[in-house]
């Protein structure tokens, strides 16, 4: 008798809950539901040939350029289907162009409908070498065009805006362009326009300018942030830079990863340049923080390094006759070094850094005051501010990481945001992108305590708390009787609440903060408008803090650095800017060194301008002529941050470290300057280079004692203002009239018109136009009735014809007069 063997037993894989098992190219998957088929293909390493598909975009379906064979219970769909559009399912068989005859046929068919009026000049369009149309029709098209008509063509280009030109023969309908405008940006504007072999692209304005039917729904021109984001991510040359066109082919470029200096939100980009000049910027690829968008002053803003009036040698002023004359780096250094020797054993020397320094730079910044200036006198506030502001920060800002603090991933992910002073598409456009993704995709209640219906509350989907400027204070602590809801809301869990820095220009505010924070438990998250504030704050570069945070009170903390850095330092704390310039303007300080500060930025430009005039001795390390350089004593040019080494410190405390992109221009960082220039007053900072100052700053590590002490500042509530007076709001917008944004006429023809923003009730009998004055001077700007509360007025701070701080002298919640312009 034959026993038969035991057969062996069959395991199969588990199916985790939430997935779907199937196979693909003969090869089972297990993937999560709801994946799309395109995705799951591409984490086996089968790449599917698209053009509309993008990860952060919704399907369209629209190319059809991914099509596969699809079985379902044993059963083939009657026809190749859209890989991009359909999800995983259970059981599902799956085969591409790479085991299916059929879906590569499709393919090829496709690829020939799409090349078929698509022009042959690849050698001089813009995106030839880097272009997925080309990519794809090589891989996955006919070797060989069977159409040998002639191909249609329009005129070119077309003007989408002033940054963005569309050439529409190229167009492939891919849809891109419009899904990021409406869902990613909130800018509707460009869309699809005509209907069949006539369907293209375009704005209102083209559709008027080509006398075509259809016209897009909101009939605006195409005015966006981010409207350089749709050039980046079209898969053909249909949509180009105007800045960049026939400047350059893709392959004379070299490449290198960099980060944006323009915000807090540190963006990743990649810089492209050629013989020495940065050529175009995109956008880097980093899901944690921008994803694969930046704004357009980020991708736009780099040609003020190339600026004709550069400084590219020191300077010194003739004691004779009182110009500034170009000098070795040695003769500047040793005047410089002699001026603020005389100037620090007298009545001391002020330091003021501005918000434009790398952490290494600040840090080199702060060492500098503390070991050759013997001083605390020192701030990179070059903005209003308030001691409220300072403990705010020392208390709840310093020392926090994306390990311990409020990040882009926990605000898509909170149920309750709420915004206060902080406009965020203005003042951190990544911060809003993620603010608008978290509402429309994830429900977020986006809250914000302001003025009026900004397009940030817009596109939002937000809800406004409208409050009069100076009144933010007294609107939080109101909130538990005047918005229970809300209050609820902000003490659930996951709760966050974003504050601007022009909260430091309402006393209370911070305070108030702090007790909705710890009543509710809701995180707060400071985000500042420059690149430079969070790591300056983290550097020591304040009156009150040494690097880490440690109080300069604190016995114990400032040991932990006098035992690093083997000098003893200032026990008392320093002054803050205004402390500074108040102190230099009545001759109690004989010195200033000043690193990119603008006067014109500062809560009072005037007083700026005389404590330059009246101290005694002032060295400016600058990029460029400013009203600072005019009136120093010594000049040190300093590199920009594409010719130097660094990082930048993010508002989440993420460090963003980025490396020497133009490389052999012989300019030096902050940075080094001071370390140079400590050496001749016979100090040591090793801060030679960036990375040794980031390592010296490493070293300190986490302090063991912070003794902060919060400063609890009274509620105030503004007063009801005269007739003829009103209550000023106003914040800086992305796109004006910035220093790093010179030189750029294609970004400046997308800033939004300057206007002046009232009520309808303080509108009435002001007419067309509307004076603004002060007793310093007056703003003159069209009037746009908007949702103010009643006796207010909003102005941008720094456009074109409303320079609030230069002008009026004013900020935030001053009271100003109104009167009718011309009629």
């Amino acid at each position: 008798m034959t026993i038969a063997p035991d057969k062996p037993a069959t395991t199969e894989t588990p199916v985790p809950e939430g997935h779907v098992k199937l196979t693909i190219d003969g090869e089972e998957v297990i993937a999560p539901k709801g994946e799309l088929l395109i995705r799951t293909a591409e984490r086996l390493g089968t790449v599917i040939p698209r053009f509309c598909d993008h990860p952060l975009l919704d399907p369209a379906g629209a190319c059809r350029q991914c099509l596969v064979e699809v079985e379902m219970g044993g059963r083939p769909m009657p026809k190749p289907q859209a890989s991009c559009t359909m999800t995983v399912a259970d059981g599902m068989v799956v085969k591409t162009q790479l085991t299916s005859g059929v879906a590569d046929k499709a393919q090829q068919g496709v690829m020939e409908l799409l090349l078929i009026n698509h022009p042959l000049d690849c050698p001089i369009c813009d995106k030839g070498g880097e272009c997925p149309l080309q990519n794809q029709a090589m891989a996955h098209g006919r070797p060989e065009s069977r159409f040998v008509d002639t191909k249609r063509t329009f005129p070119k280009p077309l003007p989408i805006s002033s940054q963005v030109l569309l050439d529409r023969e190229r167009c492939v309908l891919c849809q891109r362009c419009t899904r990021f405008s409406a869902q990613i940006a909130g800018d509707p504007f460009i869309e699809l326009l005509e209907r069949g072999a006539h369907q293209q692209i375009g704005t209102a304005e083209t559709a008027d300018v080509l006398d075509l039917a259809s016209r897009t729904s909101s009939g605006d021109p195409f005015q966006s942030y981010f409207s350089g984001n749709v050039i980046q991510i079209c898969p053909v040359g249909a949509l180009t830079s105007a800045a960049y066109r026939f400047r350059s082919r893709p392959f004379d470029l070299v490449s290198a990863p960099s980060v944006c200096e323009h915000c807090s939100s540190g963006c990743a980009e990649r810089s492209d340049f050629r013989r020495g000049k940065v050529m175009r910027k995109l956008a880097g690829d980093d899901p944690e923080v921008n994803e694969e968008w930046i704004c357009d002053k980020g991708r736009f803003a780099f040609r003020y390094p190339q600026a004709a009036d550069r400084l590219r040698r020191p300077q010194v002023r003739n004691r004779e006759t009182g110009v500034l004359e170009e000098a070795s780096w040695t003769d500047a250094l040793r005047t410089a070094a002699e001026g603020l020797l005389k100037a620090r054993d007298g009545k001391g020397v002020g330091v003021l850094t501005g918000g434009r320094l790398t952490v290494e730079d600040a840090y080199a910044y702060s060492k500098f005051a503390r070991i050759a200036l013997r001083t605390n006198d020192i701030d990179f506030r070059a903005r209003a501010h308030s001691a409220e502001e300072l403990a705010f920060l020392s208390a709840a800002v310093v020392g926090t990481t994306p390990e311990n603090g409020v990040t882009f991933g926990e605000i898509e992910r909170a149920r309750t945001v709420l915004c206060v002073a902080f406009e965020p598409e203005d003042e951190a456009p990544i911060v809003f992108l993620r603010l608008r993704k978290a509402a429309r995709k994830n429900r977020t209640r986006v809250v914000h305590l302001g003025q009026w219906t900004t397009s940030s509350v817009r596109k939002t989907f937000g809800e406004l708390l409208a409050c009069v400027p100076g009144g933010e204070a007294a609107a939080i602590d109101g909130i538990a009787s005047h918005a229970a809801d809300l209050d609820e809301a902000l003490s659930g869990e996951g709760a966050v609440v974003l504050v601007g820095e022009r909260a430091a220009e309402v006393p209370g505010l911070f305070s108030a903060l702090h007790r909705l924070s710890g009543r509710t438990g809701a995180r707060l998250a400071w985000i500042p408008r420059r690149a430079g504030d969070r790591g300056a704050l983290e550097a020591g570069a304040v009156p009150t803090l040494l690097p880490g945070g440690r109080s300069v009170t604190d016995d114990a903390a400032r040991a932990e650095v006098e035992k690093a850095w083997g000098v003893s330092v200032p026990a008392e704390a320093g002054r803050d800017t205004t402390g500074i310039l108040q102190a230099a303007s009545g001759q109690e300080l004989d010195g200033l060194l000043v690193g990119g500060v603008d006067p014109d930025d500062l809560p009072d430009p005037d007083l700026a301008r005389r404590a330059l005039d009246n101290a005694g001795f002032v060295v400016s390390l600058e990029l460029r002529p400013s009203e600072v350089t005019e009136r120093a004593d010594v000049v040190l040019p300093i590199a920009p941050a594409v010719e130097k080494a660094g990082s930048y410190l993010n508002w989440e405390g993420r460090r963003r470290d980025f490396d020497v992109t133009l490389e052999g221009t012989g300019a030096l960082p902050d940075c080094r300057v001071l370390d140079t220039l400590a050496v001749e007053m016979d100090a040591d900072l090793f801060t030679q280079t960036p990375a040794a100052a980031y390592a010296d700053f490493a070293r300190l590590g986490t302090p063991e004692s912070r003794n902060w002490g919060y400063i609890a500042t009274a509620t105030e509530t503004p007063s009801t203002p005269e007739n003829g007076k009103a209550v000023l709001a106003t914040w800086r917008q992305l796109i004006d009239n910035g220093s790093l944004q010179d030189d750029e006429p294609h970004l400046k023809g997308t800033q939004r018109t300057p206007v002046a923003r009232l009520s309808a009730k303080t509108a009435e009998g002001l007419g067309k136009t509307v004076k603004v004055s002060t007793e310093r001077g007056a703003i003159t700007l069209p009037v746009e009735v908007a949702d103010l509360p009643d006796g207010v007025v909003w102005l941008p701070g720094n456009s074109d014809g409303s320079a609030v701080r230069a002008t009026l002298g004013a900020g935030h919640g001053a009271v100003v007069s109104i009167t009718g312009g011309e009629q």
